[in-house]
């Protein structure tokens, strides 16, 4: 216990930071943009990520006088796990009241990891073609590059690989701006009324809790009386996204995008050995 309390002594500016950047977020509150048919809700989950981004000396050096350090920011790491840990408890108290309602959409849950094919549709022609990019875009372009496709690739290629870096690449990149871009895309599509709630929670599980937590967030403001249900598909959709998207990954959107490089990407020598934790290509 003494060492907890010593923690926190050492750490005190880091719990500050947070508590300050809750409350305004919290005062700020919700906003609507209209935008055309639909409308974009601004949530404090979203003001609170980004200030906290604005504070982190890896996007903004010496970021209001050096406030937050290198330190606060390794320290800050380890909690991200303990600060979903009740959203993950609530996914839990809701899937199984919902079960009923979740089995009757038959195949859907399962048949919706196909949508990982979408990443390689839509983003393999404007890496390759556009970016001119090596194979970088078979890491990057195969799936949306959450924790169980960084393990996929490191064990596949290796993390030192082009592949590596292309995965890797996209899984920062998604860290940084996910959450936002999560929480503007699903207000704007949820108050179109173009797809029904329970398609729009499935969405939202793509295998980061805290995408989607802002996901649900925003979805959960629009339809209010479908909060529970929502968030219960999703959090199932986020355990199916861990099972079957993985497998998804390695025998459908991995293939793909080594058949599509080898017909249309930039001819590059074959590495002599392998690198770290892949196997031999």
């Amino acid at each position: 216990m003494s060492n907890v309390f010593r923690k926190l002594a050492t750490e005190w500016k880091l719990h500050l930071v947070v508590v300050v950047l809750v409350v305004v977020s919290e005062l700020i509150y919700i906003r609507e943009i209209p935008l055309g048919p639909g409308i974009i809700l601004l949530l404090p989950l979203l003001y609170a990520f980004i200030l906290g981004g604005l504070l982190n000396p890896n996007v903004i050096r010496r970021s209001v006088g050096g406030l937050v350090r290198s330190r606060e920011v390794r320290a800050a790491s380890p909690y991200i796990v303990i600060a979903v840990m009740p959203l993950i408890a609530k996914f839990g108290t809701l899937v199984g009241p919902s079960m009923k309602t979740i089995i009757e959409a038959g195949p859907a849950l399962i048949l919706q990891e196909l949508g990982n094919v979408g990443t390689v549709l839509f983003a393999f022609p404007v890496a390759v073609f556009l970016l001119r990019m090596g194979r970088e875009v078979i890491g990057a372009a195969h799936s949306i590059a959450r924790e169980p496709n960084v393990a996929l690739i490191s064990d596949k290629y290796g993390l030192s690989s082009k592949e590596g870096t292309g995965v890797m690449g996209v899984y920062i990149t998604g860290t940084l701006f996910g959450t936002i871009f999560f929480a503007i895309i699903a207000s704007l599509v949820g108050s179109l009324n173009l797809l029904h709630p329970y398609a729009l929670g499935m969405a939202c599980g793509i295998g980061s809790a805290s995408m989607m937590a802002a996901c649900t967030g925003a979805l959960a403001n629009i339809f209010p009386q479908m909060e529970d249900q929502i968030v219960a598909f999703a959090g199932a959709s986020n355990i199916l996204t861990y099972g079957n998207g993985l497998y998804i990954s390695l025998f459908v959107t991995i293939p793909i995008c080594e058949f599509l490089y080898r017909r249309f990407g930039r001819e590059e020598p074959e590495p002599a050995s392998t690198t770290e934790g892949g196997a031999a290509r």
